[in-house]
């Protein structure tokens, strides 16, 4: 047994995890961790080879860590993240050319105004959060665009999309306080989304809500049940991920002002600055599969139903991938044929993974020339989670 190995507990996370997933990936990268019965998959190749086969791994049964289909509040449709082929490839069809890299790349005027418009309103000089002023805005008022939600209610998305992810990953999850605040958070949005979607049937405009409700699956129409989970997905994912990249890449910029340096000197590492900051700073920490049926992985036999528990953070700095100086953040290091796991892998590949880049893109590009002189102003503040990658409050101040 590995000592202070708790993945099942977020202090783990909050704490130094690195040293026990390093001991992991050498020693016994599939390892039963008995107190949460799963098994913990370290290595990269073993988490694309999970990834990739969801005839032996299903999404089906739940892919949060101590959470499943008997969790689930009654009535709730089931979400794209928690489908299968083929059906996971006919819902992941409605949306796609939405976030085909050439339908975000035209998205990028909007966003870099968005990201101008929120550096516009930062204090300089005075201690300002971070994550409040600069992570925030940006992806959580794109998504609300894409989705066509009217400015005066994009106040609400902030609320509702952070209450989604204490409920999906926080302290409490599994709790009966925390299922009746996420029945209420639901209801609350549900009835929301059903008169915009009821608006759309009326009168479509050019927007992810309106595709969904003329979308046709076989010839079928999707249910508005099966269309508000479509929204509340991607609420939650288009916001709380690239604002956990943002944050996360402030962070290590920070912690390594040497590596800022090389961005400040040439700007065009940026892109690939996003991939290191992606890979060294995961937003999603972790999902589950559930085997299917017997199979086996580097000889250990895994049982029909058994809980198959992802780790990104620890595939994403596995030495055999990265080489020995995985645990070094580095803005320079090749990315063109290496690929991080922190937009998943095979049929759950990220749907809006060039949108979260794009944005991550135009905040640095954006922030780097504005703003390049930033200092901590206070301890950082992360969310306790097994799920996210979330720093909830980081002060700093920028200096003129």
């Amino acid at each position: 047994m590995i000592r202070d190995f708790a993945p099942d507990d977020a202090d783990f996370y909050l704490g130094d995890p690195y040293p026990a997933l390093r001991r992991l990936r050498r020693e016994d990268p599939v390892h039963w961790y008995e107190k949460a019965a799963c098994w913990c998959i370290t290595k990269h190749a073993d988490v694309e080879h999970v990834s990739r086969s969801p005839q032996l791994f299903t999404s089906t049964q739940g892919i949060l860590l101590g959470t499943g289909p008997e969790n689930r509040p009654p009535g709730v449709p089931h979400s794209i993240l928690e489908m299968d082929p083929p059906q996971h490839n006919r819902y992941r069809k409605l949306v796609i050319q939405a976030f085909a890299p050439r339908a975000v790349a035209a998205l990028e005027p909007r966003i870099r105004a968005i990201a101008r418009e929120s550096l516009d309103a930062v204090p300089v000089g005075e201690p300002v959060d971070f994550v409040n002023a600069v992570s925030i805005p940006l992806p959580m008022y794109v998504i609300a665009e894409m989705l066509g939600v009217p400015r005066e209610d994009w106040p609400e998305f902030r609320r509702w999309s952070d209450a989604l992810v204490k409920a999906a990953g926080g302290r409490d999850v599994g709790t009966d306080s925390m299922r009746g605040e996420m029945l209420a958070l639901l209801g609350e949005m549900f009835a929301y989304f059903t008169e915009h979607l009821a608006d759309r049937r009326r009168t479509p405009r050019e927007d992810l809500v309106s595709t969904l409700a003329w979308a046709e699956i076989d010839g079928d129409r999707l249910t508005d049940p099966e269309i508000l989970m479509f929204c509340t997905t991607l609420l939650a994912a288009g916001n709380e991920t690239t604002r956990n990249l943002i944050s996360g890449g402030a962070f290590a910029l920070m912690q390594h002002p040497d590596q800022k340096g090389a961005l400040l000197a040439n700007p065009g590492l940026i892109p690939n600055a996003v991939e290191e900051m992606l890979r060294w700073w995961p937003p999603l920490l972790s999902f589950t599969r559930h085997a299917t049926s017997a199979t086996s992985l580097r000889g250990k036999k895994i049982g029909e139903g058994d809980c198959v528990l992802l780790l990104y953070l620890a595939a994403n700095r596995d030495e055999e991938v990265w080489g020995e100086d995985a645990e070094r953040f580095d803005v320079r290091r090749d990315h063109s044929r290496r690929r991080h796991l922190s937009f998943g892998f095979g049929e759950h590949l990220c749907l809006g993974a060039s949108l979260a880049r794009l944005e991550a893109r135009v905040m640095f590009e954006e922030l780097l020339a504005r703003l390049p002189e930033c200092e901590p102003a206070g301890p950082l503040e992360r969310f306790h989670s097994r799920l996210m990658n979330t720093i909830e409050r980081m002060p700093v101040v920028f200096k003129a």
